[in-house]
């Protein structure tokens, strides 16, 4: 075990980068996910699709930018404009004209119906940018790389991966736990959460606060989405790939857990990376065989707990 550890522990240490790293994005449209699920109690499989096109739009805003010639670090600025673009935009079109129909409605119906939007979000990807793949990776580029210890090696590795992405989960876990718990805005959307009835009785609009929560869970997907693109080369179907990972861990967290999902996220992010790394062939089935031992244990998730049926 000794002698495994010093001939692949710079492969470890980055595969644990890696996972890191991915579990950052993950995280990023999961928390969305669960958000939009505890409040409007719809899974939405369009999610997937508010990443891809948020990815596609940071692309198309970053080479915007450098054609006009503004300096390279616009490009930072450039993902967050396009996140908050696509998350404004599409955000109160889909909850208003949509998902608004179908709130009463039984979940499979639900389903079906946020599927189909998936359908036609990916198509409409493939209609604007094209089939062939898109990078662009200015900012990995600005920010350099950075020396990484890891026992008695040292991993370079890219500032913007090891660095940037982890400080934006987390900056977004908590800045969404002290919203939710500290203003009054929060404790609205946490009321409607908690008893929809009650909070429209008492005068809540349930409504807005829909509508609130999926334009800001849409920008939590896309916001994902446009990090990813300095990272990644943008292909279709990244949107599919990216939903089912985020299922996977609102499924071993327990849905409507915010908190949760941020372990959870982490989890499966550094399993996979090291499934990537050391058994590639298990690569895809790493994700499912942990959410299969959490609900084996806690059909409910981690840290979900079990809620009493109304009648």
């Amino acid at each position: 075990m000794g002698n495994w550890f010093t001939e692949n522990g710079p492969l470890l240490g980055l595969a644990l980068l890696d996972g890191i790293a991915s579990a950052a994005l993950i995280f990023m449209v999961a928390v969305g996910l669960n958000l939009v699920f505890g409040v409007l109690r719809v899974l939405n499989v369009a999610h997937g699709s508010l990443f891809a096109i948020g990815a596609y739009a940071a692309a198309s805003v970053g080479f915007f930018a450098a054609s006009a010639g503004l300096p390279a670090w616009a490009s930072l600025p450039a993902l967050l404009f396009a996140a908050m673009l696509v998350g404004l935009v599409l955000g109160p079109l889909i909850e208003r004209l949509l998902l608004r129909r179908i709130y009463d409605e039984e979940p499979v119906l639900q389903l079906l119906v946020t599927f189909a939007l998936f359908m036609i979000l990916e198509d409409a990807q493939k209609l604007v940018w094209g089939v062939q793949p898109v990078s662009f990776s200015t900012p990995v580029s600005l920010m350099g790389t950075v020396d990484v210890p890891f026992g008695t090696d040292v991993i370079p590795y890219n500032t913007y991966q090891v660095i940037l992405l982890p400080a934006v989960a987390v900056v977004t876990l908590v800045g969404l736990a002290i919203f939710l718990r500290r203003t009054l805005t929060g404790r609205v959307i946490l009321a409607v959460t908690m008893d929809r009835e009650a909070a429209t009785a008492m005068g809540i609009d349930a409504r807005k606060v829909f509508l609130l929560t999926f334009t800001f869970g849409a920008m939590l997907a896309a916001l994902g989405g446009a990090l990813s693109t300095p990272t990644s080369s943008l292909v279709p179907g990244i949107g599919a790939s990216t939903i089912v990972l985020s299922f996977a861990v609102v499924a071993t967290a327990g849905l409507g857990q915010i908190e949760g999902a941020a372990l959870t996220a982490l989890m499966i992010g550094i399993g996979r990376s090291i499934a990537v790394t050391f058994y590639p062939e298990l690569e895809v089935v790493v994700p499912y065989i942990i959410m299969v031992a959490v609900l084996l244990v806690r059909p409910q998730g981690l840290f979900g707990v079990v809620e009493t049926r109304r009648v």
